[in-house]
């Protein structure tokens, strides 16, 4: 059979029925997971799909995805920022899977610098290179890596532009950079790293060199820095803000939900963008918006 999103599945894959309602050129963007135990970010159109980041087994993502009725929904390359296994382990198996399920090899894109540091284990056979400050093409979505700080080879964070509209996802960095402020404005989804609070890092389990990794400046956002960040970053076209990769040990969601509330308030944007809080263990319900410009939508407030 052909590839049309999911069409090509056997009739004893785990994605079963069809949710084409779902799909009408609208952007659908589905945090699976986000945390130190696996990521994985779906954004498609129902014509053209990419996962970012497969650090979830092969099984649970498929599961995720049809959780939360994207069954039906294509799949036409992945995207990986880093080695970090909580971001790059299942990209061999599930390199395999979708080639069997969709009949076609689906590419693997990431830097050399990440492909060179992946364990051969979980190295997928259908790898792409990119380069940070390039962009490419998966169908008709631009693919925009850029640089960010973190104690691995090559990393990157991606925006995805489709239509008139980006989607972004901004984890696993030690401290805000003017290039990813840059980029942060322009998107109408953001997934953004609220790693951990500062107190609770440093009065928790972790060991010294844990926590002064985790607080270096090639480590991973606190809430305070992602706040100073978002207060400095929001643009004229964000609808939804997803608070990412939260840690369970040092961080709670109230205190992420607050101190992103401030910085909203701070940007005159706390009336008009949805936040959100990404789960470890659950997927968050898809968030859909139209690929047009959004100057002239109606918000109808910030959600927790």
């Amino acid at each position: 059979m052909g590839h049309d999103g999911w069409a090509c599945n056997p009739p004893n894959s785990v994605i079963t029925g069809r949710m084409s309602s779902l799909f009408s050129r609208d952007i659908q963007v589905a945090v699976l997971s986000s945390g130190s135990r696996g990521n994985c970010t779906y954004v498609g159109d129902g014509d053209t799909g990419v996962f970012i980041d497969c650090g979830l087994s092969t099984k649970r993502i498929l599961m995720r995805m049809e959780e939360v009725g994207l069954g039906d929904a294509p799949i036409d390359a992945v995207l990986v920022t880093h080695e970090h296994s909580d971001h790059a382990g299942a990209c061999r198996i599930l390199c395999k899977r979708l080639e069997k399920l969709c009949g076609k090899a689906i590419p693997f894109h990431m830097t050399e610098g990440t492909r060179a540091a992946l364990k051969e284990s979980v190295v997928p056979e259908h790898y792409r290179p990119i380069t940070a400050g390039v962009e490419f093409r998966v169908g008709e979505m631009t693919i925009d890596p850029f640089r960010v700080p973190h104690d691995v080879e090559d990393p990157v964070a991606f925006r995805v532009g489709i239509g008139q509209r980006w989607v972004g996802v901004v984890t696993d960095l030690g401290r805000p950079t003017a290039l990813v402020s840059e980029k942060l404005r322009s998107l109408s989804i953001a997934v953004l790293e609220f790693n951990h609070d500062v107190e609770m890092l440093l009065d928790g389990p972790y060991s010294w060199p844990v926590k002064q990794r985790i607080r270096s400046s090639h480590g991973h956002l606190s809430n305070e820095q992602a706040g100073e960040l978002l207060a400095d970053s929001v643009g004229e076209d964000l609808e939804h803000l997803v608070l990412a990769h939260l840690s369970a040990e040092n961080n709670q969601p109230d205190k992420a939900l607050r101190r992103a509330a401030q910085a909203l308030h701070a940007a005159g944007a706390d009336k008009r963008v949805k936040v959100h809080v990404a789960r470890q263990d659950a997927a968050l319900l898809p968030l859909t918006i139209g690929s047009g410009s959004a100057a002239s939508r109606t918000y109808t407030g910030v959600r927790s």
